[in-house]
């Protein structure tokens, strides 16, 4: 959408950085879509391929959220991040894109929501750290979740009629833009 811009976003004290729409609020959480950016930094899972990483990270977070029997990956790919350098090379981002069914917080089946989850994991293997990105944007919210009382249960109402980028797009700035600014956040970095 282009009435609605990014913005450049510190993250962890501003040793790393992003972009993405004002809306998003501290926890990168929008409550009246019910959309959602994580940025974790994680110890590097060695026994996981490069190639196969996000899709590794999506299906244990599935699994983690009792979702990994509904997962329906649509899409698996890479990007290259021109900014963040790792020695002479750009960075690259393994990313998939799934839906599934979750429930929010200690909610049970019956309140889960369908959801797409955006994911991509940056690995900063100099640094023994995996960088996840997630994005959750809500397909169709269940009445009884708790969801319902924010956004309204049924069919989201898709961004554009909001007059908000599409969490493919936020997803994708948000990765693209991803740099870090200092890397004693690694303890003592590449």
């Amino acid at each position: 959408m282009a009435g609605e811009s990014c913005v450049p976003r510190p993250l962890f004290g501003g040793a790393i950085s992003t972009a993405l729409p004002s809306r998003f609020q501290e926890v990168f959480v929008d409550p009246a879509r019910d959309e959602s950016l994580i940025f974790e930094l994680l110890d590097l899972k060695g026994e996981v391929d490069d190639a196969g990483s996000a899709l590794w990270f999506l299906r244990d977070i599935a699994n983690e959220q009792d979702a990994g029997d509904n997962l329906v990956v649509e899409h698996s790919g890479t990007l290259e991040l021109a900014g963040l350098r790792l020695g002479e090379a750009p960075a690259v981002a393994e990313t998939s894109v799934a839906q599934l069914a979750v429930s929010k917080g200690r909610q049970g089946r019956e309140a889960q929501n369908i959801v797409r989850l955006y994911l991509a994991n940056i690995r900063l293997e100099n640094a023994a750290t995996d960088v996840l990105i997630t994005a959750y944007e809500p397909l169709l919210i269940n009445p009884l979740s708790e969801s319902a009382a924010a956004v309204a249960a049924g069919p989201a109402i898709p961004a554009e009629q909001a007059g908000c980028l599409l969490m493919s797009e936020i997803f994708k700035v948000a990765v693209m833009n991803f740099n870090v600014h200092d890397w004693s956040l690694f303890n003592g970095g590449p």
